[in-house]
């Protein structure tokens, strides 16, 4: 009986679906989250930086270039205050697009007893292919 009463509501539920050709803002939205996932390429990342050169690094009009969330946290585990030591730091969430079109995340850095004493540091965690080896002003950087 419970198999049968199994049986019945999954028709019921199957029953309702349709499928229909995606609309043309579910197709521009898919696309949207295929190139979030797939990241920037190589190419369009360096020719983008080429252009904020410029503009401080880590700043939200050039923000660091890192590999998804664990990119963003090695990239910040080296960095070194005045003092020579890894600042501790926080994501504060994500801070609208990037220059280069992907969503930029903000993170509060502290050096305890040393500087810079905060600053927040902008990241765009989209680039796959790409390892960042410079620091934002304030701050030096170990290699990676």
């Amino acid at each position: 009986m419970k198999t049968a009463h199994l049986l019945i509501g999954l028709t019921l539920l199957g029953g309702g679906c349709t499928t229909a050709a995606p609309s043309a803002t579910s197709a521009a939205y898919g696309n949207a989250l295929e190139d979030m996932f797939g990241g920037v390429s190589q190419d369009k990342s360096d020719r983008i930086a080429a252009t904020l050169a410029g503009k401080a690094l880590g700043s939200a009009e050039n923000p660091v270039r890192a590999n998804m969330p664990q990119g963003q946290r090695a990239y910040l585990s080296r960095l070194r205050c005045d003092n020579g030591r890894a600042p501790t730091f926080e994501r504060r969430g994500s801070a609208g697009m990037s220059p280069y079109g992907m969503v930029v995340d903000a993170y509060a850095v502290v050096c305890a007893g040393s500087k810079p004493a905060s600053s927040v540091i902008y990241i765009d965690m989209y680039h796959p292919a790409h390892i960042e080896t410079a620091a934002p002003p304030g701050f030096g950087i170990v290699a990676p």
